[in-house]
């Protein structure tokens, strides 16, 4: 079985065009994609939306989502530390992904107890797919 990982999620670059009722452009922006690979950092963001994804999805209370975003923040950089330490593929590597998603998965069961950490299990799939529709 493929470990589980949490806060990993393929991204795309958010464009963010500024737009004024006032002045208007004669050219459109470049519109400027990012390719992420297994190898690349996972973004911040990632954490940050992931967290939003579960508060709505398992009505989470203010104080679980604040911890969960602190738990998936850390796992995420864990992971980033990680594929700078070792090579991309390595056993090394993937050793240290199944140690840091361990540790984040008895994290977040204390967080959110039983009933909801199944909930979040069942739902993994659900809500990464609403991750990626968030960030395109």
């Amino acid at each position: 079985m493929r470990p589980v990982r949490f806060a990993v999620v393929l991204s795309l670059s958010l464009t963010a065009a500024s737009c004024s009722i006032f002045h208007h452009r004669d050219k459109a922006a470049p519109v400027v994609e990012t390719v992420r690979t297994a190898d690349s950092p996972t973004p911040p963001t990632a954490a940050r939306d992931l967290a939003d994804v579960m508060a709505t999805d398992l009505q989470l209370t203010p104080e679980q989502t604040g911890r969960v975003r602190s738990i998936l923040s850390n796992t995420v950089a864990q992971a980033n530390a990680a594929k700078e330490k070792f090579p991309p593929q390595s056993p090394q590597l993937l050793a240290e992904q199944k140690r840091i998603n361990a540790a984040s998965q008895r994290e977040l069961q204390q967080t959110l107890g039983p009933v909801k950490f199944k909930q979040f299990i069942a739902n993994q799939r659900k809500m990464a797919a609403e991750m990626q529709q968030r960030q395109k």
